[in-house]
């Protein structure tokens, strides 16, 4: 009995990292949300939905909500340690924290499928230097909603700009090239319609 869950949890753990892997590669297209029309002075436009209101304990005890970062812009990145298009972007991911931080960034990292301890030793393998906090239910369909058929692969990321708008779901891995104009771009582009 005992070498069958082994056998089953080595399976599942494989099945998991090929899903990760496949899935970083698949989805490397980003996403714009489908939005409610709306019309100003009898021109249409599409309007951007309001991030969810989330707030969570960070590893570091801290608490991290989402009207800490009113009028910020800031990317909510689901991960895990185990997901190998995850760990590729993170140092990179890093490294934009430290360039971008004091420009009104940030980066919260959510572990998805984690345990404390495991994600602790990660973030000081990898020296992450923004908020980190655990997946739960609530923050999982809270952002959830926004991609369709649910929260199902990592990375995910959500751009949140300073109006607190989302203006783009992105599913899969991104190099350091690909976040910098994001982040630039949120950053200097404060939405019109809200």
């Amino acid at each position: 009995m005992k070498r069958m869950f082994s056998h089953s949890w080595k399976v599942w753990t494989i099945s998991a990292l090929l899903f990760c892997g496949v899935a970083g590669v698949l989805f490397k297209v980003s996403t714009i949300l489908p939005v409610e029309k709306k019309s100003v002075d009898g021109l249409s436009f599409q309007a951007l939905p309001s991030a969810p209101a989330f707030a969570a304990r960070s590893l570091d005890g801290k608490t991290v909500a989402s009207t800490q970062f009113a009028g910020k812009v800031y990317i909510v990145n689901f991960f895990a340690s185990w997901c190998p298009p995850c760990r590729a972007e993170i140092p990179d991911m890093v490294s934009l924290q430290q360039q971008y931080g004091s420009k009104g960034f940030t980066f919260i990292g959510v572990a998805v499928n984690e345990t404390e301890p495991s994600i602790r030793a990660f973030i000081l393998k990898n020296k992450i230097d923004y908020p980190v906090v655990m997946a739960d239910d609530n923050i999982v369909s809270a952002f959830g909603r926004y991609v369709t058929g649910g929260l199902s692969a990592i990375p995910t990321s959500f751009v949140i700009n300073s109006s607190g708008r989302i203006t783009q779901v992105i599913t899969g891995g991104r190099s350091k090239e690909d976040f910098e104009k994001i982040i630039v771009d949120a950053l200097k582009k404060p939405e019109t319609f809200q």
